[in-house]
């Protein structure tokens, strides 16, 4: 069986905020993201910086990438490029999953085919997606590789999501949530654990017949926590939320990179990961999504909830050979510190705790978060 590339791509999306009110910047320029653009070609990389569904966001894409260390430098020129075109405007970019404050209504749409379709059949579903995601690509060749993976991936992406975190807040209230962005995702078609596949031929059966119904053009209409890729033939990790420090990102990119690294290197001994039922699964998204992972996943095959830093060591130990194949051994290890400081949700509710017992009021407080969140997200770049 020969090797994957095991390749890795990273794309983040940003929101913009104004500086001074620190909102949502509710009238960016319209060129901004041309202006990056060409910052980027300058340095000579372009196609790099895209819109997203809302003009208040803007997306990075990394090159396709060997290492996570390779990735990390990709990523840092591109959040410098992003933050210095928004500064020249009085905007900052936060790598947040939602913004703490801002209200969804009157935060206008790119205005392109694609996401004015998507605001007409979505409707107040999509206008309420002012929120951000963390994607990782990792470059699996074979079809029916990439499907099988996909089945027995899904059992760690909670374990993902509770290290990313990042989303606590939404219009202003604590919604009791480490990651509210999912609740918001939860509300789409077609979202949440995929579907377990037989095979690749399955699967584009499945997907041709949605098609052929006229209820989907393609499978980038498929929006699961994980899924292969429309454009490159990748395995695309979408259940995270956004990582302000940089290094909290990679080091989740490369857990996942290793992840899959891992499940092949079973597949290759012919042995597999057992797939348990998505019933079960999306408890364990559940608790991540609630909790983090302040209060533990479940281990169904010990049948148990047991503390997400025990859970974490052990899959620290069992991608120990795949980390020190790809390059990885570093930025997994910093996996422990995200643990150990907390994720976004963890700061953003103590800045906010910080200011109101320093006598701020709940707008002040939340502001307050915000400029956490821009100075985070330009950290260490």
């Amino acid at each position: 069986m020969s090797e994957p590339a095991f390749t890795l791509g990273v794309e983040e999306e940003y929101l913009l905020v104004d500086r001074t009110t620190r909102d949502i910047a509710r009238d960016p320029p319209v060129d901004l993201i041309a202006q990056v653009e060409a910052k980027l070609a300058a340095q000579g990389q372009a196609g790099q910086a895209s819109p997203e569904f809302l003009r208040a966001q803007i997306e990075v894409q990394t090159r396709v990438c060997r290492t996570a260390r390779e990735a990390r430098d990709d990523l840092a020129r591109l959040r410098r490029a992003v933050a210095d075109i928004a500064g020249a405007h009085g905007l900052a970019p936060i790598a947040a999953a939602t913004h703490p404050f801002a209200l969804w209504r009157g935060v206008g749409a790119t205005d392109k085919d694609r996401y004015r379709a998507l605001e007409r059949d979505l409707q107040g579903v999509g206008r309420r997606l002012v929120i951000c995601g963390l994607h990782v690509h990792v470059g699996i060749e074979d079809d029916e590789l990439r499907i099988d993976l996909m089945n027995q991936v899904g059992y760690f992406l909670p374990h993902l999501l509770a290290l990313s975190t990042s989303s606590p807040f939404w219009q202003g209230e604590d919604s009791g949530l480490a990651s509210y962005r999912v609740a918001i995702f939860n509300e789409l078609p077609r979202t949440g654990p995929p579907d377990h596949f037989e095979s690749y031929g399955e699967y584009r059966r499945q997907l041709d017949r949605l098609v052929k119904a006229g209820l989907i053009e393609d499978a980038s209409k498929l929006w699961w926590d994980v899924r292969p890729s429309v454009r490159f033939p990748t395995l695309e990790m979408r259940i995270t939320d956004m990582c302000p420090y940089l290094d909290d990102a990679i080091a989740i990119a490369a857990l996942y990179q290793c992840i899959l690294s891992m499940l092949w290197r079973l597949k290759r001994q012919n042995q597999r990961w057992r797939i348990y039922p998505n019933m079960l699964v999306k408890e364990n998204r559940w608790r991540a999504q609630r909790y983090g992972f302040d209060s533990g996943l479940a281990d169904f095959g010990k049948g148990e909830i047991v503390a997400y830093a025990d859970l974490l060591e052990e899959l620290i130990e069992l991608v120990q050979p795949d980390a020190e194949r790809l390059g990885c051994v570093a930025e997994i290890g910093n996996t422990r510190r995200i643990l150990a400081r907390g994720t976004s949700a963890h700061r953003q509710r103590a800045t906010y705790a910080k200011a109101i017992a320093a006598g701020a009021d709940r707008g002040d407080a939340l502001k307050a978060v915000v400029d956490g969140l821009a100075a985070e997200t330009v950290e260490g770049l």
